[in-house]
Formats: structure tokens, C-alpha cells, sequence
């Protein structure tokens, strides 16, 4: 009776609006052990009505979300470890009720206990800026210390649409718990290129896995280093995502599941962006980095940031990421830092003090998923793999074992590693 009621009430909402079609989304957003956002966006102002209960009993629970283009729900009353489903419907065409529903899953975050975690990582699904490109077979370096390259003929082509289509059916063939990205969702930071360049292709994945990214410079915009950027971040990435509560949400923040803390940090002040928070020893952020870390306990300790302080790539490391941020890495046994910035894919061995060590830090650049990748242009012996492909990674986390393996858009394995807490 109650579905019933429902029904009528969305009905007779619906009845003050045309018809509507979902045109980004549903994605999700900010899980914790016991709430979820979920967000969509429709072509014109509707009603929608949202079901979503523990899988396969996706409608337990309903909801209503107001007249508008802009829905937004936050579920609350969730449990830990548990999978979810979900429907959402908006007003048919006829206008006699609703459209088939747009369903998806979601897995809420893992209590303490539970000791495993798996997710999937990449960065840049930005269009290719203008730039030299490599050729289309990969150049792959791998070392037992000091790297060794060997160039590749250029071919210029720009194929990042196909790129990303590629990676997001292979990434929604994971089930995973989250997915990270390492930042430069579009080329442009508009808000109206995200459909063409993430939310379209990468649709299926996003409904299915909750998202997090750290920004990177494109979402401040093109004109970053001039003070009337300010509202760019705001108007363009602000109000379309939810992450993890900080002081600074969603520029920096951090999260836990199972056994492992999640930090994300805002590194765009070394790249140019005047607006984005500091990093230097007395910032807000710094401050709050090291007490989250120090809060972390003997859990694993996983950094994700855009721009990296280790780099062979085109661009090179960031200097002012490196002197700041390195040594509170090493000193509060950092585990794995995830990166992007460059163009390519690279992992370092465990770095201490700027020398591989065997308790050290590892760092790895998860730098384009679509845009073309580069060449490895600054040789440094910190790296223990280099790669010019399009990429991804899938990690999992079995108690105290680490396991990554990187792949290609087109599914060839480009990379694998453990790491031991």
C-alpha cells in the first residue's frame, strides 16, 4: 500500500512538469559505513522518485526528490559492509507515468574489521591537450635501478574518446568498492564538457561505484593564476560533487574503510592555482595532514594528489610538492602515494630521503586514462616502471598485503606489484 501511495503522490507531482530525461547519472558519491550521496541530472524541471534497499531487495526504501534538473538524495540508515540496489524513474513521455528505470549497486564502506578493500584508480579522462604524442604501441621501460629509455616514432592522433569507452567497459567488469581518480576530469574544468569527457563514458561505472577524486589543476579553470578565478572550483566542480567531510570538503579530505585511511590532498598551489589551499609547513592543510595521518594508527596509509613529487615524465616532479610533502610522507609511514600530473604511467620503488629504500614510499602516477600519453623525458632512478599508455589500476587489500595490477585501455597488463604493511 505504501509503494501505491507513493506512486500516486510522484504521479501527481509529475503532473506540473514535462516529460524528462536523466542526462548525467545517477552517480554516487561520498559513501561512508552508513550513508551515501547520490546525484543526477534531468534535461528539464521534474520530479523523481528514488527505490534502493539491500540488494536484491531494491525497494525496500522510497523517496521523493523536488521539482528541478539538480536531484540530489543522501541515504541515510545504511549498514557497513552491505550491497545495495537501486532504481531511479522520472516522468515518461505520455506523461501517464514513469520512464524504465535507470538501476545501479553500491557497496557502503567496510567496518574496521572486515580487513578487505578493492578499488579501482585512474586519472586524466581530460580530451588530449595540444602536445607532442607518442606512437601507438607503448614504450615501456622497467629497472632494477637506473631506467633506461628508448624513443618512439610520433603519430598524431587524437583517439581519447575511444579511450575512455574502452577503459569504462573494462572498469565496470570490476566489482569494486570505490573508484579514485587522480584528477583532470576535462580538459577545459567546465562543467559543460564533464558529460562529453566523464559522466557519459564512464555512466555504467559511475552508477555501480562510489566516487572520489583529488582535484587537479583543470578544475580551477584555465585562468587559475589570476585572482578572478575564484569562482570557477565553485560553479564548476563544487556544486556537482560531494566528498568526504573536512574543513576544506571537497578540496581536501580523507576517509576509512576496512583497514586502510584514504587521503586526499589539493596540490594545485604548486601548479599555478591562487586559489587552492596552501601546502607549506604552517598551512591549514599541512596541519591537517599530519593529524589525520597520525590518527591513522597501524592501518594502511594511501595519499592520492595530482600533482607528483616524483616524476620522469614530460613535466617532471613538482619541486614544491616534493620539499613539502615528501618528508611528512616518510615520517608518518606513508604506504603508497597515488599521482598524476604526467602523461603516463609510473611507479617508483619505496623512496627515503630521495633514494630507494626498502621501507620507504612508493609512488605511483596514474596519469592519463584518455588524453595522449608522453615520453619519458627526465630519467631518474627512482623509477621502477614506466609506461606511455592510456591506463588504469585495480588494488586490493588483503589484511596486510597490497596487491596492484595496471592495465591498459585495451586490457593488456602493463604492470603488477605487492606491497606488505
Amino acid at each position: 500500500m505504501k509503494k501505491i501511495n507513493f506512486l500516486f503522490l510522484f504521479l501527481l507531482l509529475a503532473g506540473w512538469a514535462s516529460s524528462a530525461q536523466i542526462v548525467r547519472g545517477p552517480y554516487l558519491e561520498d559513501p561512508t559505513q552508513t550513508t551515501l550521496v547520490m546525484r543526477w541530472q534531468t534535461d528539464t524541471s521534474t520530479p523523481a522518485w528514488l527505490e534502493y534497499g539491500p540488494a536484491p531487495r531494491c525497494n525496500q526504501i522510497m523517496t521523493l526528490t523536488p521539482q528541478g534538473t539538480q536531484h540530489k538524495v543522501v541515504l541515510y540508515g545504511l549498514v557497513p559492509n552491505q550491497d545495495f540496489c537501486y532504481r531511479v524513474y522520472v516522468y515518461n513521455q505520455a506523461q501517464d507515468g514513469v520512464q524504465e528505470p535507470v538501476a545501479g549497486t553500491f557497496r557502503t564502506l567496510f567496518s574496521a574489521e572486515r580487513k578487505i578493500v578493492k578499488f579501482v584508480a585512474l586519472g586524466a579522462t581530460a580530451s588530449s591537450a595540444p602536445q607532442e604524442p607518442v606512437s601507438e604501441d607503448p614504450q615501456e621501460t622497467s629497472a632494477s635501478f637506473f631506467p633506461f629509455m628508448t624513443a618512439k616514432p610520433a603519430t598524431p592522433a587524437d583517439d581519447s574518446a575511444q579511450a575512455r569507452q574502452n577503459l569504462a567497459a573494462r572498469i565496470a567488469e570490476e566489482k569494486s568498492d570505490f573508484l579514485i581518480h587522480t584528477g583532470n576530469l576535462t580538459r577545459s574544468g567546465l562543467n559543460a564538457d564533464a558529460n562529453a569527457e566523464f559522466f557519459t563514458p564512464f555512466e555504467q561505472v559511475l552508477r555501480n561505484m562510489p566516487l572520489f577524486v583529488a582535484v587537479g589543476p583543470n578544475e580551477y579553470g584555465p585562468d587559475r593564476q589570476s585572482r578572478d578565478s575564484k569562482p570557477f572550483f565553485l560553479t564548476n566542480y563544487r556544486r556537482f560533487h560531494d566528498m568526504s567531510w573536512s574543513n576544506a570538503t571537497p578540496k581536501y579530505y580523507s576517509f576509512d574503510s576496512a583497514n586502510a585511511r584514504f587521503i586526499f590532498l589539493d596540490t594545485n598551489v604548486a601548479e599555478g592555482a591562487v586559489w587552492a589551499p596552501d601546502i607549506t609547513e604552517k598551512s591549514a592543510q599541512v596541519t591537517w595532514l599530519k593529524s589525520t595521518l597520525a590518527g591513522a594508527g597501524e592501518k594502511w596509509k594511501i595519499v592520492v594528489m595530482n600533482a607528483p613529487a616524483y616524476s620522469s615524465g614530460v613535466r617532471g616532479a613538482n619541486n614544491e610538492v616534493f620539499l613539502n610533502l615528501v618528508k611528512i610522507f616518510e615520517e608518518y609511514r606513508v604506504n603508497l602515494v597515488l599521482q598524476g600530473g604526467d602523461l603516463n604511467y609510473e611507479r617508483t620503488f619505496p623512496m627515503f630521503r630521495g633514494e630507494p629504500k626498502q621501507n620507504g614510499v612508493t609512488y605511483v602516477t596514474l596519469g592519463t586514462a584518455a588524453a595522449t600519453p608522453t615520453k619519458r623525458e627526465n630519467p631518474h632512478p627512482s623509477t621502477a616502471r614506466f609506461v606511455s599508455q592510456r591506463h588504469y589500476a585495480v588494488v586490493k587489500i588483503v589484511d596486510r598485503r597490497l596487491s596492484a595490477k595496471v592495465y591498459s585501455d585495451k586490457g593488456k597488463l602493463l604492470d603488477s606489484f605487492d606491497l606488505y604493511l
